[in-house]
């Protein structure tokens, strides 16, 4: 089943066509990489679906309805550069989703129903391999770190579509091979459906279980935007002849 259709999609920046006419459907619970050059939309794209800019011509659909056009708890993101929060620990980093989606107004939670939370974002920490370091804060923590917790705060909402903005670029290659082991667990683990940005080839087709392409025709030709060029269903097979790249 479909969980997200985009239907005729142009997107159009001061007279620049960046986006031209895409047309994409996304299965739940799949994992779909978006690759391409630099410049050609790919960003774009994912902020479309996380509702912070709008197409000019077409549609998304969200389980069969037109995307909400404010950002939701179903949809999770996770950018390239850590979006956390430095003035809480690791663990109130994972708590605060929690306290949100529970509280129509932030305040203070007390008794038996914060302690159900604490215990709850303890085990998530566990998930992601950093239990060890819920005292401390973001600043006290390595990349490879920052980027665990990132992903633990955005899983903790429990979200139908994690979106990942090239979210491993910034990592050394052996953090971010150890951080592509998780996120595959995870994956697994959840059945969620993720979109992934990523200028990385090998990257896309190690996690993707499909490869989506953009790229500009013409890329001095402001008239003509990006387009999907290839669409690739990765086997399992591939991925791991791929991953050795």
């Amino acid at each position: 089943m479909s969980l997200i259709q985009i239907k005729d999609l142009w997107q159009i920046y001061n007279d620049r066509v960046v986006l031209e006419n895409l047309n994409l459907s996304i299965v739940e619970k799949s994992f779909v990489s978006i690759v391409g050059p630099s410049g050609c939309g790919k960003t774009t794209l994912l902020r479309m679906l996380m509702s912070e800019v709008f197409c000019t011509r077409g549609s998304i659909l969200f389980d069969g309805t037109n995307l909400p056009k404010e950002p939701t708890r179903e949809r999770g993101v996770v950018f390239q550069r850590y979006s956390v929060f430095p003035h809480l620990s690791v663990l109130d980093n994972v708590l605060l989703p929690i306290e949100l989606r529970s509280c129509r107004i932030l305040g203070k939670i007390l008794g038996s129903r914060r302690y159900n939370m604490k215990e709850e974002a303890r085990t998530m920490l566990d998930h992601v391999g950093l239990l060890r370091a819920a005292t401390l804060y973001p600043a006290q923590l390595s990349g490879g770190m920052q980027q665990r917790l990132a992903l633990a705060q955005a899983l903790i909402a429990k979200p139908r579509v994690l979106l990942l903005d090239e979210p491993f670029s910034a990592l050394d290659p052996g953090t971010r091979a150890d951080i592509h082991v998780l996120t595959n667990r995870l994956w697994e683990e959840t059945k969620m459906t993720v979109v992934m940005v990523t200028h990385d080839i090998s990257e896309a087709f190690r996690l993707g279980t499909r490869v989506i392409v953009l790229e500009r025709p013409l890329a001095d030709d402001p008239t003509k935007g990006a387009r999907i060029t290839h669409d690739i269903p990765v086997h399992p097979r591939t991925k791991t002849k791929t991953g050795a790249i």
